[in-house]
C-alpha cells in the first residue's frame, strides 16, 4: 500500500469524520454485540495508538514483536490475550477488509452458536471472507501451525459445510492490498456509508 492501512481513513462517506479503517472495524465489531476487542500491533504501533485513541472506541492493545514473521505471529498474540478459561471460540479479522458489514459479523456467530463448527467463515460464490469464527478445540493447532503456512492448513482441514455462512456482502470479501483497490473499495462503499449515516440520524 505504501501507507500505513490501519490509519487510513474510510472516506468522507463514512459513519463518523475521519474515521480511520482501525476505528471502523472496531466500531462494526461493537455494533454487532463483541463486547471485548483485541487488537493485534506492530508496525508503526506507535502511530496505531495515537490515532485510535482520538475514536473514544474501547478495546485492547497487545504488541506483537515478532510482526515480520508473518501473520500467524500476530494471530498467536491475540490468542495468548483471549484464551482464558471460559472461552470457547475467536472471531479474527483483519485490518486491510475494514467494509464488513455488522449483519455479516452476527451471522458468522449465529451459525457458530447453531452448529458449534470448528471453523465459521462467510462465503459467496466459491469465495471465503471475513470475519472467521475459530473454536477453542483449534487454539492448540495454531500454535502448533507451521509459520510458512499459517492459519491456512489448520483452517482448511477442519472446514465443514456446516461452517459456510452465505452472505450478500462485499465487504466481507473486499482484501485491500493497493492504492487502486483503496480507490475502489471506496467509491464502492462510500454510498452505503452515508445510507447508514441517514439511518442512525433517523433513530
Amino acid at each position: 500500500m505504501g501507507r500505513l492501512k490501519a490509519n487510513l481513513p474510510v472516506g468522507p462517506g463514512g459513519p463518523v469524520r475521519n474515521e480511520t479503517f482501525l476505528m471502523h472495524v472496531v466500531r462494526t465489531l461493537r455494533d454487532a454485540g463483541i463486547d471485548d476487542v483485541v487488537i493485534v500491533v506492530g508496525h508503526e504501533k506507535d502511530a496505531v495508538l495515537g490515532s485510535f485513541a482520538e475514536s473514544g472506541l474501547s478495546a485492547r492493545f497487545v504488541e506483537n514483536a515478532d510482526y515480520e514473521s508473518g501473520q500467524l505471529s500476530s494471530l498467536l498474540a491475540g490468542l495468548r490475550v483471549v484464551d482464558r478459561p471460559g472461552v470457547v471460540a475467536t472471531l479474527v479479522t483483519l485490518v486491510d477488509v475494514p467494509f464488513v458489514a455488522a449483519a455479516t459479523v452476527r451471522a458468522v456467530i449465529d451459525r457458530y452458536r447453531q452448529t458449534h463448527a470448528p471453523v465459521v467463515r462467510p462465503t459467496r460464490n466459491g469465495r471465503h471472507g471475513h470475519p472467521m469464527l475459530v473454536d477453542r478445540a483449534l487454539f492448540d493447532q495454531l500454535r502448533h501451525a507451521n509459520p510458512e503456512e499459517g492459519a491456512k492448513a489448520v483452517v482448511r482441514a477442519h472446514a465443514v459445510p456446516d461452517g459456510e455462512v452465505e452472505v450478500d456482502d462485499e465487504g466481507a470479501f473486499s482484501d485491500i492490498d493497493t492504492p487502486e483497490e483503496y480507490e475502489r473499495a471506496l467509491t464502492v462503499f462510500e454510498s452505503g456509508a452515508r445510507e447508514a449515516l441517514k439511518d442512525d440520524g433517523r433513530n
